[in-house]
């Protein structure tokens, strides 16, 4: 008995012992078969495209551009904020001022008042009372006048949309109409801004009434 047989009869012999049916043509490689086995030659990894290459290489460049183009920005906006600083610092003492503005309302409400009573009366109470009102208003002016602003004077002008508010309208004819006629409330400049609009009253002509249809026109 060569080898091959030899060794079926042992695996038969071994199912029939385990209960379990033999397998025809059970084949195995063994001894001697071994030797024509050859292992087989590991894979090569597939080299990269010329195109990956290409942008891998270009990745490097275009992050250093976009830092270029950011520090450059930055630099733009840095140059931007400290040229527009002085304008805003300048105009935050203009709103600073302009929280002192309703004082400066009741000081000349006081001061028109007390004007009114000194040439009714004509007591010295009420001209040092007076008095002391115009030197606060002279202060104040100073003031004004040193961080650059001024006072409106839209009384006797035509209205501005830009720098008044329209608070009332009274009867006008042809020589003022559409002329500011009471400034209500002061306005102020700050340089060339409008700092407050002056709340005025306006005057307006009217609209001649409708002409009656007569003769054939009223049939």
């Amino acid at each position: 008995m060569d080898k091959g047989k030899k060794h079926k009869a042992q695996e038969a012999g071994k199912e029939q012992e385990n209960g379990q049916p033999a397998v025809e043509n059970c084949e195995c490689v063994c001894g001697d078969d071994l030797k024509d086995l050859k292992p087989e030659a590991p894979k090569k990894a597939a080299a990269p495209s010329a195109d990956a290459v290409v942008a891998d290489a270009k990745e490097p460049k275009e992050y250093y551009a976009q830092l270029v183009q950011l520090k450059a920005d930055f630099e733009n906006y840095r140059k931007r904020m400290e040229k527009e600083r002085p304008s805003l610092i300048s105009w935050g003492k203009a709103e600073a001022i302009l929280k002192f503005l309703p004082l400066y309302d009741l000081l000349l409400a006081a001061h028109q008042h007390m004007g009114k009573l000194q040439d009714g009366a004509g007591t010295k109470q009420v001209e040092d009372v007076v008095k002391g009102l115009e030197m606060i208003f002279k202060e104040f002016s100073k003031v004004f006048e040193e961080e650059g602003i001024r006072p409106m004077e839209p009384v006797g002008k035509p209205y501005d949309p830009m720098a008044t508010e329209i608070l009332g309208v009274v009867d006008g004819d042809d020589t003022n109409d559409g002329l500011v006629t009471e400034e209500l409330q002061k306005g102020f400049y700050y340089g060339d801004n409008v700092l407050r609009p002056a709340r005025v009253k306006i005057a307006k002509k009217k609209a001649p009434p409708p002409e009656k249809e007569t003769g054939e026109k009223a049939k």
